[in-house]
């Protein structure tokens, strides 16, 4: 048996790159383009694989229940995350590899064993991203509606999943949420006190949640000076905690040889060929429901919807995706989860031109 590792996402590199939304149809993207990411399984496993020999440091998927419509009909097509975690914890060495729960879906008590089964697969490599959900429509598909104070119950949610990993004796629990008797849960997860956690999160009931209970927060900025703005915010909150959480993001990466070749595929599949009807309802229902972004970008940013759900773009050259990175990591961000319009046919050039480039700029060391 091979012994646990230091999960990756402790690794020393000042600024982590991860792998997001692979296990979804389309990634985050809204576009019609032949080549887009259709999430078929043996792709998924092939970029996984690359971006674990490749340097990366952790693959997070989405959780998703029902697609956006459109054309395409955007990411009804996506794999159950426990499941898909534990497929690639058998075919990776290295990686971090997350699953993603909507804590009023899934039981505390099933996702212990679950995590805790991905864990011992991947011999200390699982990670958990804790979310509450934003899409009334995709809660009703289980006859159930959003809940007025979500990160209350999370609170109650994560409390229990560290209680089943480090109580010694089966326990009783009594809150507004969950009435537990005689709960228990084994094996423990192999990471104690609990596998690492993170949430995504914009607004203040969400970072402070994460700030709680999480190792890192996810959250999204349309310029780096409003994301400085956020970092010292979401850290202020760690330090009332008495916690250090660490603050991530997310991009959308086209790398080409030449910043023309980048910016014209970036007109091409984001704004020449938008799946509209998929991103006018997805736009939609993300403002009036999840919050996740300054209400600005959705006035002032419909491209990046299109590219990338509404994340901050990566779009050049590998030297120029390097420099945005490092302005990234010095306005506090510890690091950042990419997606890309084909993530297998892509990772090999990213991996080949960029992360050489950031290991010299001083962002990463030898894995």
């Amino acid at each position: 048996m091979s012994a646990p590792l230091s999960n990756p996402m402790h690794g020393p590199s000042a600024f982590k790159i991860g792998v997001f939304s692979a296990n979804a149809d389309g990634g985050l993207s809204f576009t019609t383009v032949p080549e887009r990411w259709t999430a078929q399984w043996d792709d998924v496993e092939r970029a996984a694989i690359i971006a674990d020999r490749g340097g990366f440091d952790f693959f997070l998927p989405i959780a998703r229940w029902k697609g956006f419509g459109g054309a395409m009909k955007v990411r009804e097509w996506s794999f159950e995350t426990f499941t898909f975690a534990a497929a690639l914890a058998a075919v990776t060495t290295r990686i971090a590899l997350f699953m993603t729960v909507h804590v009023p879906l899934v039981h505390p008590l099933y996702a212990a064993k679950a995590l805790a089964t991905v864990d011992h697969i991947s011999h200390g490599r699982a990670g958990l991203n804790i979310v509450c959900g934003w899409n009334p429509d995709e809660f009703a598909m289980f006859g159930m509606r959003l809940g007025e104070a979500p990160y209350e119950q999370a609170a109650e949610w994560s409390e229990i999943l560290v209680r089943l990993y480090n109580e010694p004796a089966p326990f009783d629990y009594d809150g507004r949420y969950y009435q537990l008797r005689q709960a228990v849960s084994r094996p423990a997860a192999l990471q104690s006190p609990r596998p690492v956690t993170m949430n995504a999160a914009f607004g203040p009931p969400g970072r402070d949640f994460a700030a709680r209970h999480c190792d890192y927060l996810f959250t999204t900025f349309t310029d780096l000076e409003t994301g400085r703005q956020h970092v010292a915010d979401v850290q202020a909150r760690g330090s009332a905690a008495g916690r250090e959480i660490g603050v991530y993001t997310v991009a959308h990466v086209v790398c080409r040889e030449t910043e023309r070749e980048a910016r014209e595929y970036y007109d091409h599949y984001a704004r020449l060929h938008a799946d509209n009807g998929a991103l006018d309802y997805h736009m939609s229902r993300k403002q009036d429901f999840s919050r996740s972004h300054d209400d600005a970008a959705y006035r002032l940013h419909r491209q990046r919807f299109a590219a990338g759900g509404g994340s901050y773009p990566l779009v050049g050259t590998p030297e120029q995706i390097v420099a945005e990175m490092v302005r990234m990591e010095a306005s506090g961000f510890r690091g950042a989860a990419l997606t890309f319009v084909n993530y297998a046919d892509e990772l090999p050039f990213f991996c080949e031109r960029v992360i050489p480039l950031m290991r010299e700029a001083g962002l990463r060391v030898p894995a």
